[in-house]
């Protein structure tokens, strides 16, 4: 917070732009008074502040949007994507109100596709009718309670179906392990020892269930291999 004050206090910011969860980097959560204390400041020097919800977003934390876990946070844009089209290609940008709206606006190459739009109301559907955002609420909390009795895992951090664990190694060989002898694919992260995980948000606990035992199994391998050399 002190870096951004110092920063912005020069006045020639125009934006701020920080994710719902910091996705890429190794699953970050944003300190809630952090954030409203930004968005505070960004007020204060008239910046505005941008919300890049295209990882975190469309119920992926349990919230619509990562942002909603903090109370009062209002971002000027967000940034989405990924989720609107569950697999077709699809971005979007929404504005608040007190930007007006005038013909020539935004301007885009593929802006307004009339398929893009059909399959992102469809999803959005989809997502109503079966409570996919509370299912990533309830499925995610039991899966970092699971998460939090392997000792192996040095650090647990997310929301939701949005979830990054912390090794004291890097988990390169770990991550080889679950994708071709358990065949579960994980994701990695610019931090080496974190695993990143987003499966589905339709996951159920039997899901769940099976994924702590293929983890238990690849870490064991992991701790044979090492004993082995």
């Amino acid at each position: 917070m002190d870096a951004a004050k110092k920063i912005l206090s020069q006045g020639d910011v125009a934006a701020v732009i920080i994710e719902g969860i910091q996705g890429i980097g190794g699953i970050y959560v944003p300190n809630p008074h952090f954030l409203q204390e930004l968005q505070d400041l960004c007020r204060l020097h008239n910046t505005m502040l941008i919300l890049d919800e295209i990882q975190s977003g469309y119920g992926r934390s349990g919230c619509f949007f990562a942002f909603q876990h903090v109370p009062g946070i209002e971002p000027d844009l967000i940034t989405i994507a990924k989720g609107m089209g569950n697999g077709f290609p699809v971005g979007g940008l929404l504005i608040h109100p007190k930007f007006k709206a005038k013909h020539g606006m935004l301007g885009t190459t593929f802006g307004g596709s009339h398929l893009a739009c059909a399959a992102s109301i469809a999803v959005l559907d989809v997502m109503y009718q079966e409570r996919l955002v509370q299912n990533a609420a309830e499925v995610g909390s039991y899966l970092l309670d699971e998460l939090a009795k392997v000792e192996l895992i040095k650090e647990i951090r997310g929301e939701g179906l949005m979830v990054g664990m912390e090794f004291d190694f890097n988990t390169t060989e770990l991550r080889k392990n679950l994708l071709f002898d358990e065949k579960v694919f994980v994701g990695s992260s610019s931090n080496p020892n974190v695993i990143r995980l987003l499966p589905a948000l339709c996951l159920g606990i039997k899901e769940v269930d099976i994924f702590m035992e293929k983890l238990d199994q690849a870490l064991n391998k992991l701790e044979l291999e090492e004993s082995n050399n």
